[in-house]
């Protein structure tokens, strides 16, 4: 069975950083390229960062360039997301995700910006 299991949110003032994690079971978590997605209150589920299997490429949704860095631990199966200068427009629910024959989606973390 996949499944994708996020980990690291929580509530920080604006400024601050957190960094979120993705453990992943079931799956080549090499050969995947990974994503992290989320998705504020009211709004859509929106991407925010790509990584490809062996970290050669990564990209980000233009709001989070150079706040946000993604990264791969392939042999602990794990996807993580460095998240600094953190602004209250940044709190969502923040998915993994990957595709295997199917788009597989983790339960999510929340991440709250709030002072």
């Amino acid at each position: 069975q996949v499944r994708l299991v996020e980990s690291g949110g929580g509530l920080v003032q604006p400024g601050g950083s957190l960094t979120l994690s993705c453990a992943a079971s079931g799956i080549a978590f090499s050969i995947q390229t990974m994503r992290w997605y989320r998705q504020a209150p009211g709004k859509e589920r929106e991407f925010v960062a790509l990584i490809t299997k062996t970290s050669s490429y990564t990209n980000y949704a233009d709001s989070r360039k150079g706040r946000f860095t993604i990264s791969r631990d392939n042999a602990e199966n794990t996807l993580y997301l460095q998240m600094n200068s953190l602004k209250p427009e940044d709190t969502a629910v923040y998915y993994c995700n990957t595709m295997n024959g199917r788009n597989i989606w983790g339960r999510g973390t929340q991440v709250t910006v709030s002072s």
